[in-house]
């Protein structure tokens, strides 16, 4: 058995803010993907997998079944049988690993599943995002549900609140555009709890929930409305804002190691970083108007482009 391929997924613009509402763009990645399998011998990755899904049967098992019932049965005797995730998204990198899982494992079993094919009404979206929602809050404690949402639909998503959320078409790539999104590897594994929890006790001071409000996620919000409409000069503008308002107030969630890296692109217009997911680690989010200048000024460092403009 080998179940469809589902894929990972990048958070253009939204980290955190769309905690409190911002707006926010997330598009799929097909660099990377996963698929549930089942083999008969199990590496020791194959088997830490398979005892994850056992684990995560079991809590599918609790699920509120006014939102969602799967067939556990079938789910638990192939997991007997050997099934895992093979999945070539790395985790703790903010490329929604957990998410193409989930997404593989609603698409298997779930009951009366919405999908893709239908007439993906704004309804039926916020009911997926729900159900997504619990069932990654195994994974993490507390998930938006949009990883898996983006990974299952393999659609871009607009984010335009927490009740209002839309498939949405971005402006095709242009080949061989100078400008380009890029991923940088920090080489560091991040974790989502711990970068959240800091978030949340920023939170509790005003100060911090005013800048969230008048800069951070009026920034955010620019930029994907920029993105969108293909005004790239404006989306340049206000992310090199949001880039600045990330490393004054986001601190926590930047790898010491590149607090200067970060402070060099403001300085030099070269490039600009963001958060990718909830960082602490993983990758982080470069957009460059030149990206061969951006390869120079980030030398010795892994960069993947994911958009050209």
């Amino acid at each position: 058995m080998k179940g469809p391929l589902f894929y990972s997924k990048i958070l253009l613009f939204g980290e955190y803010g769309i905690i409190k509402d911002s707006k926010g763009l997330s598009i799929p990645y097909n660099f990377y993907n996963g698929a549930l399998k089942v083999a008969s011998e199990l590496t020791n990755e194959a088997k830490a997998s398979n005892d994850a899904l056992k684990r995560f049967a079991d809590y599918l098992e609790q699920v509120d079944a006014e939102l969602v019932t799967f067939d556990i049965e079938s789910l638990k005797q192939d997991i007997a049988n050997g099934m895992y995730f093979d999945s070539s998204i790395p985790q703790g990198y903010g490329v929604g690993s957990s998410g193409a899982l989930v997404a593989a494992i609603y698409d298997k079993y779930a009951h009366d599943k919405i999908t893709v094919l239908e007439n993906l009404t704004r309804e039926k979206l916020l009911q997926l995002k729900a159900i997504f929602s619990e069932m990654e809050s195994f994974f993490h404690g507390k998930s938006s549900g949009l990883d898996p949402l983006n990974s299952y639909l393999s659609l871009p998503i607009l984010i335009n609140s927490k009740d209002n959320i839309e498939a949405t078409g971005i402006p095709s790539q242009k080949v061989d555009g100078k400008g380009a999104v890029f991923l940088l590897d920090s080489g560091v594994v991040g974790e989502t709890a711990p970068m959240v929890s800091i978030f949340m006790e920023n939170m509790k001071q005003e100060g911090f929930r005013n800048m969230l409000k008048d800069q951070f996620i009026k920034h955010t919000d620019a930029c994907v409305e920029d993105f969108l409409k293909g005004d790239i000069k404006s989306l340049f503008n206000n992310t090199k804002q949001l880039s600045k308002v990330v490393l004054n107030h986001f601190k926590p969630m930047i790898p010491k190691q590149f607090h200067e890296l970060w402070k060099r692109g403001l300085e030099t217009n070269d490039y600009y970083l963001k958060l990718c997911g909830s960082g602490g680690g993983g990758y982080i989010l470069g957009f460059t108007e030149d990206i061969n200048k951006a390869k120079k000024a980030l030398e010795g460092y892994k960069l993947e482009v994911v958009y050209n403009f």
